[in-house]
């Protein structure tokens, strides 16, 4: 079985956080989105190569409770934690100023991290952010509640995994035995209160506060995140612009890597 590489951890207070880092400039930093065996590379490692090319350092960090870095059970996951324990593991490696990439719940926490460090984020790039609802909202879409299902036992094991992914994006083919056994790997060793424990508090109003520029993708066909979301961004930040894709999922970076890679590059050098 395929398990994500492993790279290099530090300790933040009394968690590991893991992370991997490729190339070598400016750095970029990337945050995965949650789900059962989530981590940094199995989230972007189609997006790697084309950042680094453009001579750009790419850290890939897997927030507490996700990847190879702490999965404790006896704490709520709030976008609060994630965000302090990503900052904190980022100062520790090096990193100071960066630009922030987050799918999901990561770009939840990078909204988080923009908001509470705005000194700290030169641009925010994100693909159907979470935290700009309310929890019920969230709950109630059917990817969700599917992944909600799965972890609290109900369904598991691998095939169950593997058709837990296809809800994350349009053209089900992406989703391939590899990807599975990566996913699976973490998986295993993951502890359900991951997810029945996620607070993600609702920042829409504070949108109007983020002071960097915005770039933003959203998939029309996706079943995590409602894509009126990127609505919101608009109409609060003038510094901001979103595509959205018909045939899409949840997975920009994945379905649609060219066109994400193409687009990203672009707005790192010119704004």
């Amino acid at each position: 079985m395929t398990a994500p590489p492993k790279g290099n951890s530090v300790t933040v207070g009394q968690f590991d956080i893991h992370y991997l880092r490729f190339g070598e400039g400016d750095p970029v930093v990337f945050l995965h989105g949650s789900g059962p065996g989530a981590s940094g590379y199995s989230n972007f490692k189609h997006n790697i190569e084309s950042i680094v090319s453009g001579g750009r350092e790419v850290i890939l960090i897997d927030m507490i409770g996700f990847g190879y870095s702490s999965k404790p059970t006896d704490i709520d996951y709030t976008t609060e934690l994630f965000g302090e324990t990503v900052v904190s593991a980022l100062q520790k490696i090096g990193i100071q100023k960066f630009d922030l990439i987050g799918n999901s719940l990561g770009g939840a926490v990078a909204i988080q991290i923009a908001l509470s460090n705005p000194e700290i984020v030169k641009s925010l790039i994100m693909m159907a952010p979470g935290g700009i609802e309310e929890m019920d909202v969230y709950q109630s879409m059917p990817g969700i509640a599917k992944m909600r299902k799965l972890y609290m036992g109900e369904e598991i094991g691998r095939d169950a995994l593997g058709r837990l992914l296809r809800m994350l994006v349009h053209k089900t083919a992406v989703v391939n035995d590899e990807l599975i056994d990566e996913r699976f790997a973490i998986f295993e060793e993951q502890p359900p209160e991951v997810v029945t424990r996620l607070v993600a508090r609702n920042m829409e109003q504070e949108l109007k506060n983020i002071q960097c520029p915005i770039l933003g993708f959203w998939g029309q066909k996706d079943e995590f995140t409602p894509v009126t979301g990127a609505k919101k961004f608009l109409d609060q930040c003038p510094n901001s612009r979103f595509t959205l894709i018909a045939d899409c999922g949840h997975w920009v970076m994945v379905e649609h890597a060219d066109l994400f890679n193409s687009q990203v590059d672009y707005f790192l050098n010119n704004g």
